[in-house]
């Protein structure tokens, strides 16, 4: 007589019991993925079998429902089996679903067991790194001030209008120009701002000349800036390429003298009221980091007090050829094994193997509690039949025990 058939049943019951109460206390647990313990029988020699044992336990990583959150940092994988590249103080990579992160004191982007995200850090000339995926790091400096260098401004000057009887031009009699409008503010080396007003004067059919002022003081020794021509359907053909030079220009502050190009490519001579369609410069003060955000194709953007953004990394993911092959390392992360295959690593995307990224949500288990549910019941049965066996082998044995 054997007790061996039983007392595996009721190992691999309640080994199948420990799977199935790990999946429930998980089900709330972010990036969690779901396992199902898997079976065999066992022969040795002979047609009546000597049991079953476990033969692994297999996890589900099918994606977990998408649940908003309102943390910047907590980020979900969408449509893809990526998962986020992480390293350890000593340098271990690690792979993970729960994209709850936040920022440590030095600034790297971590998770709550301190593992590192990594991607491509920024370099000195503002584009992306490339290359081996490192630690992402938050810098918090300040963004040095931008000195304007151009400006990009589009009117329609109104065909209707008179020449001015009233010469020469002065910025304070509007007698002496057609319609003026600011351009500014324009910022210089040191971040401040100046206002740049640009004034038009019609000098004849389908001729033009622009005035200028910064902060109220006439530009080229109130000399007109550039003459502007139009066609007879309206188009602009000069000045030549559309723009003209402001050089020298020094406001005694301790600023650089500023140099910059003032576009008016796309201004028209229609007979339509004076206005500005379009204003653009490239110049900003100084500012400071006020939030950050991660894109879809792993992007982090930087916003700033001067209303400017900034590159700041790019967040990389990682997919396996066989997921179950990654071995648990627990924190809700995995490493990487002969058996998963190597990690192929590259940035996410909308259609990437890896999948995008959503900012501002998380993935939820994806652990179906009813169905666990109903496992835990039939492998409760399950340990109730192998008991049974184990009485009855005994009862068996009891009975050649006590026959005389």
């Amino acid at each position: 007589m054997s007790f061996s058939q039983g007392i595996s049943g009721l190992n691999v019951a309640a080994a199948n019991l420990d799977v199935i109460g790990n999946n429930i206390a998980n089900s709330n647990t972010v990036g969690y993925k779901s396992a199902a313990a898997t079976f065999q029988d066992i022969y040795a020699g002979s047609r009546i079998g000597l049991g079953a044992s476990v033969s692994g336990v297999v996890q589900n990583f099918t994606q977990g429902v998408t649940q908003t959150s309102s943390r910047p940092l907590d980020v979900a994988i969408l449509n893809g089996d990526g998962f986020y590249r992480l390293q350890s103080p000593s340098g271990e990579i690690m792979y993970s679903r729960n994209g709850q992160f936040t920022r440590d004191k030095d600034g790297y982007i971590v998770n709550g067991q301190g593992l590192r995200l990594t991607g491509y850090g920024v370099t000195a000339a503002g584009g992306l790194s490339g290359g081996t995926p490192t630690a992402l790091q938050i810098q918090t400096a300040s963004m040095n001030p931008n000195a304007t260098t151009g400006v990009e401004a589009e009117f329609n000057l109104d065909s209707r209008q008179s020449v001015p009887t009233k010469t020469p031009f002065d910025a304070t009699d509007s007698g002496t120009f057609n319609y003026s409008n600011s351009v500014g503010p324009v910022y210089d080396s040191l971040g401040n701002p100046h206002e740049l007003t640009v004034y038009f004067v019609k000098t004849g059919p389908n001729a033009w000349s622009a005035y200028g002022q910064a902060d109220g003081a006439d530009l080229n020794g109130g000399a007109a800036l550039a003459g502007i021509t139009f066609d007879t359907n309206g188009n602009m053909t000069a000045p030549a390429g559309g723009s003209f030079n402001i050089a020298g220009l020094n406001f005694a502050n301790g600023s650089a003298a500023m140099n910059m190009t003032v576009d008016l490519s796309g201004t028209t001579q229609f007979g339509n009221a004076n206005g500005m369609t379009k204003l653009k410069q490239d110049g900003y003060t100084a500012g400071t980091l006020t939030s950050y955000s991660i894109n879809p194709d792993g992007t982090i953007t930087g916003k700033f007090s001067n209303e400017q953004t900034k590159l700041m990394g790019q967040v990389v993911l990682s997919s396996f050829a066989n997921p179950n092959g990654l071995e648990p390392k627990g924190g809700n992360a995995w490493g990487e094994t002969l058996a998963s295959g190597p990690a192929i690593t590259s940035t996410p995307g909308e259609g990437t193997k890896q999948g995008s990224l959503e900012a501002g949500a998380v993935e939820a288990s994806n652990v179906d509690l009813t169905s666990e549910l109903v496992n835990l019941i039939v492998a409760q049965r399950s340990y109730q039949a192998n008991a049974q066996t184990v009485k009855t082998q005994d009862q068996v044995v009891q009975t050649l025990i006590n026959i005389r």
